[in-house]
C-alpha cells in the first residue's frame, strides 16, 4: 500500500486535477444540456466527459510509467504513458464523432434552448475550472522543462516548451485549450440562441467543438505514435547535455552521442574523447564523474558513455564552435 501511494505521488498532477475538474463540470453540463436542450451545451458536456475519462487513463499511465526498471524491462516503463495516451485519443475521437453528428442534426432540426441562466452559469463555471487546469498545465510545462519563467511569461514559455513536456502534460495542455475555447464558444451559442432568431448557430458551434476535438486527437495521437517508435530528444536538450560533457577540463570532443526520449525521460549514449596520454584508471574516473553529473538531471534516466583518446578530428557539430575547455 505504501508503494502504491509513493507511485501515486509521482503521477502527473495536471492530469489528476484535470480528471477531477472535468468530472464535476461534465455532470453540471449534462444536467444543463438535458434540462435546456442546448446542442452546444451537449457538445461541451461530451467534451468534458471525454476529458475526464482521458485524464483518468493518463494519470494511471503516468503512475505505471514511474515503475523502476526490471531485468525483463531494463530501460524502464516510460513508454507506457504513450500507450495510455493513445487510448485517450480513441476516446476523444469517438466523442468528437458523436458531437459532430449531433451538430449536423441540430442544423437540420434546430432546437429552442431554454433555461438560459442555468446554461450561462454552468458555462461560466466550466470556463473557470478549465482555465485553472490550463494554467496549472502551463506551470507544469515550465517546471518539467526547467524554464525560469514567472508570472505572465509562463504562458509564452509553456507554448514554446510544450514539445519537451511529458506526454500527459502535453495532453492536458492541448485538451484544456480546446475545453476552455469550446466552453466559451458554447456560451456564445447560448447567448445568440437566447437573444436572436439565429438558432442554427447552436448546431454550427457544436460542429466546431467536435472539429476542435478531432484536432486534439490528431495532434496528441501523432506525438504519442512518435514516442512509441522512439524519438530523438529536442535539440535544446541535446545541447544542454553536450555542454555538461564539454565543460569537463579533460574532455576535448564528443565523438558521437544519441539521446532518446522515452516518456518524460531521456536515455543518453555516447563516446567522449579525452586528452591524450591519460591512464585507463584516470579516464574511467572522468567518465564516471561526467555520468554522475548527467544523472543528477531529473529528466535523465540512464547514461552509457564510452571513452576514446582524442583523434585530432572535430566530430561534434562541426558547423558550430566547441564549448571552451577549462584548464
Amino acid at each position: 500500500m505504501s508503494n502504491l501511494l509513493a507511485m501515486m505521488k509521482k503521477g502527473n498532477t495536471s492530469s489528476l486535477a484535470a480528471a477531477l475538474g472535468n468530472a464535476g463540470v461534465a455532470i453540471l453540463k449534462g444536467i444543463a444540456a438535458g434540462v435546456s436542450g442546448s446542442g452546444a451545451m451537449f457538445a461541451s458536456a461530451m467534451h468534458s466527459v471525454a476529458d475526464s475519462v482521458n485524464q483518468a487513463f493518463v494519470f494511471t499511465g503516468s503512475i505505471l510509467a514511474e515503475r523502476e526498471p526490471t531485468k525483463r524491462f531494463p530501460t524502464g516503463f516510460g513508454r507506457v504513458i504513450n500507450l495510455f495516451c493513445m487510448v485517450a485519443v480513441i476516446v476523444v475521437t469517438i466523442m468528437a464523432y458523436e458531437t459532430i453528428i449531433e451538430g449536423f442534426h441540430l442544423i437540420r432540426h434546430p432546437a429552442h434552448a431554454t433555461n438560459f441562466w442555468l446554461n450561462f452559469i454552468v458555462l461560466l463555471i466550466s470556463i473557470s475550472v478549465d482555465g485553472v487546469v490550463l494554467i496549472k498545465a502551463m506551470k507544469e510545462i515550465v517546471h518539467e522543462t526547467r524554464d525560469e519563467a514567472k508570472g505572465f511569461a509562463v504562458v509564452g514559455a509553456a507554448i514554446r516548451n510544450v514539445g519537451r513536456a511529458a506526454p500527459p502534460t502535453r495532453l492536458v495542455f492541448y485538451e484544456d485549450i480546446v475545453a476552455t475555447s469550446g466552453a466559451a464558444l458554447a456560451l456564445i451559442a447560448v447567448i445568440i440562441s437566447r437573444f436572436t432568431s439565429f438558432t442554427v448557430f447552436d448546431g454550427i458551434a457544436t460542429i466546431i467543438i467536435g472539429l476542435l476535438m478531432v484536432g486534439v486527437a490528431f495532434k496528441v495521437g501523432y506525438d504519442n505514435m512518435v514516442g512509441l517508435i522512439g524519438v530523438a530528444a529536442p535539440r535544446v536538450v541535446e545541447d544542454k547535455i553536450a555542454q555538461i560533457i564539454l565543460a569537463d577540463a579533460y574532455v576535448t570532443d564528443i565523438n558521437k552521442m544519441r539521446v532518446i526520449q522515452e516518456g518524460r525521460f531521456y536515455h543518453v549514449e555516447g563516446a567522449i574523447e579525452l586528452r591524450k596520454g591519460m591512464t585507463l584508471a584516470d579516464a574511467d574516473d572522468i567518465k564516471f564523474r561526467i555520468r554522475d553529473k548527467l544523472l543528477a538531471m531529473p529528466e535523465i534516466s540512464d547514461v552509457t558513455l564510452g571513452i576514446i583518446e582524442d583523434n585530432g578530428v572535430r566530430d561534434w557539430r562541426k558547423e558550430e564552435p566547441l564549448e571552451p575547455v577549462h584548464t
